[in-house]
């Protein structure tokens, strides 16, 4: 790929136009960022892997024009760059290359292109400079090594050094009932079952209950959830169902039920058991799940 990029560079046509960069590291990018006008990047969504390229043209004045992919997916508004893409993943098809290719020369000609050389009589690009200001002051503080760092040691450093002196005071004391717990589980949990979920809509409302079978296993050591994937960019539905009572049929077994709107067909959802715990950081430390 590389060879025939530099072979394409080297018509006639396009010599003046493109180079090709070798050994690109953080000291060519610092040269790149400080002069970079419009930032293009074009990969084939999902292989973006987060868009720090893009983040770091913003305190620049850099423009970003991206695939909807990474960073940029969530980052874009029509305010402050352009995008490619419908937000789908649509593999190797050829096909769909050469709609993107299309697009990406469109948005050039029409957009990007005239709108950096419509300029006032001063020779200023007036809806460019909004936009880059647009761009610097909504993305920059929330795309930054400030924000990330802060929020990794706020949301993941410190309350994991907390859980650590929690463990680890009175001789590990908090420690044993945690591996006692998790070998509990674990003794226990190829032994769960679930029941067929009963399902009664009315009054514009699903009702759901299901028995679990919970053998030698405290009831509060797994949450029942009631689960359906996410629609139209949205999170997942996950209700934990209310234990009701154990039931009559055998030991061990509880009965558990919740409502959900009618929204949506009973068939987009579905009961699952996870472990719960208040000790225990959940799926990381303990990643069970059952599924019905």
């Amino acid at each position: 790929m590389i060879w025939e990029w530099t072979h394409f560079i080297r018509q006639p046509e396009a010599r003046p136009h493109a180079i090709f960069l070798s050994d690109y590291d953080m000291l060519l990018t610092e040269h790149l960022v400080q002069g970079v006008d419009v930032w293009i990047n074009t990969p084939r969504r999902p292989w973006e892997a987060c868009g720090t390229s893009g983040m770091k043209v913003l305190v620049n004045g850099g423009i970003n024009l991206s695939e909807l992919d990474g960073w940029w997916a969530e980052a874009y508004s029509p305010e402050i760059g352009w995008a490619l893409g419908d937000g789908l993943e649509h593999g190797d098809d050829p096909a769909w290359d050469a709609v993107e290719a299309e697009a990406l020369y469109d948005l050039l000609e029409r957009d990007v292109i005239p709108e950096f050389y419509a300029r006032d009589g001063q020779d200023i690009p007036t809806a460019w400079v909004a936009r880059m200001r647009n761009s610097m002051a909504s993305l920059t503080p929330r795309f930054s090594a400030d924000r990330a760092v802060r929020e990794y040691t706020e949301q993941r450093y410190l309350p994991c050094a907390k859980a650590y002196r929690e463990r680890a005071a009175d001789k590990g004391a908090e420690g044993r009932k945690i591996v006692d717990w998790q070998d509990a589980l674990e003794a226990a949990w190829p032994a769960l079952k679930l029941s067929a979920t009963r399902v009664e809509t009315s009054a514009g409302q699903h009702l759901f209950e299901v028995e679990v079978y919970l053998p030698g296993l405290d009831p509060a050591a797994a949450r029942v959830e009631l689960y359906a994937d996410g629609i139209d960019g949205h999170s997942p539905i996950r209700q934990e169902m209310e234990r009701v009572g154990q039931t009559g049929n055998a030991s061990n077994t509880y009965a558990y039920r919740t409502r959900v709107l009618a929204v949506r067909p009973a068939t987009d959802f579905t009961v699952r058991v996870i472990p719960s715990s208040t000790s225990v950081a959940v799926p990381l430390e303990s990643p069970r799940i059952l599924w019905r």
